[in-house]
């Protein structure tokens, strides 16, 4: 069954398609977003969020909902300790009131966003399997369940495994050798007490060359950690994740001799342990102007990450918005001033990203790191699910 769908299609409810759907509803102009999530939900949405001032929080503001942010910011959260191996501390941040990059739970952010639109723009369980070409500007969407939609104008914002990217770019995303394993402690102040105090109040790096764990408090309790590898790709998938307890014990074997109270954020985690694979875009990403379809956020210039995967993908979506409400009669000139603008400002921080890791586990780890504090940019946010198909 073949419709025709609202003048923006979006594939991909991630944080970037809500802002660009929440925006867009401001402007008059509607959108239908396709997420093949069944629901909500279905999946946790990653964890704290530093959302910077002049994009992530300027692409809230043009969606009209800083109150809203500013309602859901996790207060102390931009504390930062940096501790040794042996779970001595190196460096101790405390949080700043003054902060312009506050903390936030990616789910939280989301879900005001959810929040701010109109019933239905949201189509849940709508898993795209083919996107096509119609000519003129138009394209085809087909979906698991049997049904397609026609597009007036394709936006894809879903994410690494983009299905829209092809459209334009052959460009597929690289294995960068590094992993990150997440695993969650809950109701840690009482059941955990020696591994929450280790981590603090806000966000704890303990870090060596090729290897590091990281974990961020959160509210209710939680410590959500990642234990950061630089392997090669066949290591990783030689762990059979779908036996929860044997993966713990091969990724805290890595960390053999560090102090308990850090492993214990591998060996007691309370969920089954996912390895999300670090995954990059070619450096500077981009395409020829195609007609009638774009794309933003990490379908457009995935990187490792470094504190602005989130914060380009809302301020991507915001832009695309207003391109697209400033020329209602021109599809081409809105989407060729949104991509002349979003090449050059998202092309620098590849190289940032990059640095980023390289500092958290490359050979001068962790000193490279404590110079973040004073110097240079942000420690990096949480990754998104990158690896998710």
């Amino acid at each position: 069954m073949a419709i025709t769908t609202t003048p923006v299609t979006i594939i991909g409810a991630g944080l970037g398609g809500l802002t660009l759907a929440r925006v867009l509803c401001i402007h008059g102009v509607t959108a239908t977003v396709y997420e093949s999530d069944p629901s909500p939900s279905a999946r946790t949405q990653g964890g704290q969020l530093d959302i910077h001032k002049e994009d992530g929080q300027q692409a809230l503001a043009d969606a009209g909902l800083t109150e809203r942010f500013l309602s859901i910011i996790h207060e102390g959260a931009d504390a930062s300790r940096v501790l040794d191996k042996d779970g001595r501390l190196i460096l101790d941040v405390p949080s700043d009131d003054s902060n312009p990059r506050p903390e936030v739970l990616r789910g939280d952010l989301r879900q005001i966003l959810l929040n701010s639109l109109p019933a239905g723009t949201v189509q849940w369980g709508r898993k795209v399997t083919d996107v096509r070409s119609l000519g003129e500007g138009r394209h085809e969407v087909a979906f698991a369940d049997g049904t397609t939609v026609t597009s007036k104008l394709l936006v894809g914002a879903d994410g690494a495994w983009s299905r829209v990217r092809p459209l334009l770019s052959d460009a597929k995303p690289a294995y960068t050798g590094t992993t990150f394993i997440e695993t969650y402690l809950h109701n840690v102040d009482e059941r955990h007490a020696r591994t929450a105090a280790a981590v603090g109040k806000g966000a704890m790096y303990a870090l060596t060359p090729g290897k590091g764990i990281v974990a961020h408090r959160e509210a209710g309790g939680i410590l959500h950690t990642y234990a950061e590898l630089n392997r090669p790709a066949e290591w990783i998938t030689g762990i059979d994740f779908t036996d929860p307890a044997a993966a713990s014990t091969r990724v805290a074997a890595e960390f053999e001799g560090w102090a308990p109270e850090l492993t214990a954020l591998i060996t007691d985690g309370e969920t089954a342990p996912v390895a999300r694979m670090i995954y990059t875009l070619p450096d500077g990403h981009r395409w020829e102007r195609t007609p009638g379809v774009t794309l933003i956020g990490d379908a457009a210039h995935l990187m490792p990450p470094s504190g602005d995967g989130a914060n380009l993908a809302v301020f991507d979506g915001a832009e695309l918005a207003v391109a697209i409400a400033s020329h209602p009669d021109d599809t081409e000139a809105a989407l060729t001033a949104y991509e002349q603008d979003m090449f050059p400002r998202s092309a620098p921080f590849y190289q940032d990203a990059h640095d980023i890791i390289e500092r958290c586990l490359g050979d001068d780890a962790p000193t490279s790191f404590t110079e973040l504090f004073t110097k240079g940019p942000e420690p990096a946010e949480e990754p998104e699910a990158q690896d998710r198909p």
